[in-house]
């Protein structure tokens, strides 16, 4: 069984690449005047880790029900800490993109073993618990990587500047190393399957060619490559799909079981993810450059406007599992008319009072916001694993994972290319209200969607 300390180190495995891939969004501006580096350098330090961590979630998750999940989170947890030792020490901006890809594969080798160790080793109202801290604790290392970044790179701890958002990793690894090594059962399927090295390559390079030339496009001026890498994505995602499926009606183990995406839970759970983590994805990118760029906003002042966001998430977090107990599925439709609701009165605040706008007023829409999406994710996060038996927890988990952090990863990308698109014509306080808009659109297609979802969540 799972107890309180190794859940606590799961939650903080959980963490730590979810707030890292937000926390350099405040300290790009930095990074790129200390580096030397490029527009198209500085997305790719951002995409360098999405797309690495994106590609080898599932793979992380089937090495883990292979040799063993508790191995496989502290060998994760261990890089993780090194590679980010490498990202605060890199002298130029090549070597810090390196680094950052390097990150991302520790990440993705450790996340999955947070869900399928939740899985294995928890049941009942323990499981349901546990599930919902994981969905509040990924909600709140979001928003809290941006606040943490903004604290970090203003408080210019020994003069280090950006560099301390990615070594201030290193001696939080070394307290989840201390804790797992103590703390955490070992676990792992009765019946692993060999990697699917075929799965394996298709499925990233589908991932590859799509990610990566949306978010590096705009930038790099839409050169003949992100065309070309665009044109490969629809053959080796119906290539990934085809192969798959022979493997598993041939009786081998796939890297991603078309059977297991049959699941009622997964079939109905996954494709919500997308206007979520799009639209969540694409928010975080966008207000950090809005407030700073746009209000001119100290990083830590553009930090302490998430916090009410924050706040909200947090106390929603902790309601959630009692609503769920009597609503079901309705508390996600629920939460998507409240963020809904905390959009608009965004939006409306952004295009009547900017640029004349602080903290205080921007408050009401971040709350409202921030408490409805407290009401979807880790609600959702649960009911997509539900139906999911223990012994394929790990790639159970890395699907989800890998789905999520897609998705979050293509909203930086589209929402991401719109506001700054627009920004030149519209000015800042326009394009953001645009991209406010937009998101209230995924918003309104996730309230829908979510009426699929059972009454009654087990």
């Amino acid at each position: 069984m799972l107890g309180a300390f190794g859940l606590f180190s799961v939650l903080l495995g959980a963490a730590l690449p979810l707030v890292d891939f937000f926390i350099v969004n405040v300290a790009l501006p930095d990074m790129g005047r200390d580096l030397g580096a490029s527009e198209a350098m500085l997305e790719l330090v951002v995409a360098g880790y999405g797309v690495a961590y994106a590609v080898l979630l599932v793979l992380g998750g089937r090495l883990g029900d292979l040799f063993g999940r508790r191995r496989l989170f502290l060998w994760g947890m261990a890089a993780f800490g090194v590679t980010s030792l490498l990202c605060g020490l890199a002298p130029g901006a090549g070597t810090l993109v390196v680094a950052r890809v390097a990150q991302g594969a520790a990440a993705a080798l450790m996340l999955p073993q947070v869900l399928a160790t939740i899985q294995a080793t928890t049941s009942g109202p323990r499981r349901a618990r546990a599930m919902s801290l994981y969905g509040a604790t990924a909600g709140l290392s979001m928003v809290a990587g941006q606040i943490l970044g903004g604290v970090l790179v203003t408080a210019d701890v020994a003069g280090l500047g950006w560099r301390t958002v990615f070594l201030v990793n290193v001696p939080v690894v070394v307290v989840g190393l201390l804790s797992a090594g103590r703390a955490l059962p070992e676990t792992r399927s009765t019946a692993p399957a060999p990697v699917d090295g075929a799965g394996t390559g298709l499925l990233a390079m589908s991932l590859v060619t799509l990610l990566l030339p949306l978010t590096e496009g705009r930038a790099a001026g839409w050169p003949l490559w992100t065309w070309l890498l665009l044109g490969v994505f629809p053959f080796a995602l119906a290539g990934f799909v085809a192969v798959e499926r022979f493997k598993e009606t041939r009786g081998g183990v796939p890297l991603v079981p078309p059977s297991l995406l049959r699941l009622p839970s997964m079939r109905h759970g996954l494709p919500l993810l997308l206007p979520f983590c799009v639209g969540f994805g694409g928010f975080m990118f966008v207000v950090a450059i809005a407030l700073q760029e746009g209000l001119r906003l100290s990083p830590v002042a553009a930090g302490v406007a998430l916090a009410p966001m924050a706040v909200a998430f947090f106390a929603g977090a902790l309601a959630g599992p009692r609503l769920v107990r009597r609503w079901g599925g309705r508390v996600v439709t629920t939460g998507a008319l409240v963020q809904g609701l905390g959009l608009t009165v965004l939006a409306v605040t952004v295009f009547r009072g900017w640029p004349d706008l602080d903290v205080w007023r921007l408050a009401p829409g971040m709350v409202l916001g921030g408490f409805g999406q407290s009401l979807q994710l880790p609600v959702l996060l649960r009911s997509i694993l539900a139906d999911v038996p223990a012994e394929r927890a790990g790639v159970g988990g890395g699907v989800m994972s890998t789905t999520q952090q897609t998705f979050m990863s293509l909203g930086v990308a589209t929402l991401g290319t719109l506001f700054l698109s627009l920004t030149p014509r519209l000015g800042t306080g326009g394009a953001f209200g645009t991209a406010l808009l937009v998101q209230l659109g995924l918003v309104v297609v996730m309230a829908a969607a979510s009426l699929r979802l059972p009454r009654r969540l087990d």
